[in-house]
């Protein structure tokens, strides 16, 4: 059976205006960074696509926020707030993953289809107070955005030639 939480009706507070503050920023240093000195060839720097801007620069705030979500105390405002947060970095990872690459789409794009699917089916079940339902699905976005972040660094994909040639 599953589980049912009734929360009270409550408005953006303090905490939660500090924490969305935090992670913009977060995202802006961290677009910044990647948009100098990276490129696909060795030894030359060049501009990335706004595109793969996007891409890293929601991917990377999305590995440890989404680690520190799954493992923190769940129901909290806290949790809700950063678990809106990175949900927002997920589906915003999986919309630019559809403008990388030679034009053509690969296998790694049934991850960004499953995270375009199970993000709003999570927030579905927690909406009907399922949260056993809402745990799995989120649990299983993060694990599908580990594995697509391995498999990008398989021989002859971009990060493999930025980091490895």
């Amino acid at each position: 059976m599953a589980t049912r939480v009734a929360r009270p009706a409550r408005g953006p507070g303090w905490g939660n205006i500090l924490v969305v503050g935090a992670a913009t920023i977060l995202l802006s240093f961290t677009l910044m960074a990647l948009s100098f000195g990276l490129s696909p060839e060795p030894g030359r720097p060049t501009a990335m696509s706004p595109a793969l801007l996007i891409h890293i620069g929601t991917v990377l705030p999305a590995l440890p926020l989404g680690a520190y979500v799954l493992l923190r105390r769940k129901g909290s405002r806290l949790h809700r707030v950063l678990g809106r947060i990175w949900a927002g970095l997920m589906v915003t990872t999986a919309i630019s993953s559809f403008w990388l690459g030679d034009g053509g789409l690969s296998f790694i794009h049934v991850f960004s289809v499953a995270t375009l699917i199970s993000v709003p089916l999570a927030i579905f079940w927690i909406r009907r107070g399922d949260v056993e339902r809402h745990r799995r699905t989120m649990t299983n976005v993060y694990i599908g955005l580990v594995v697509a972040g391995l498999f990008s660094f398989a021989p002859g994909r971009l990060l493999d030639t930025w980091l490895f040639a």
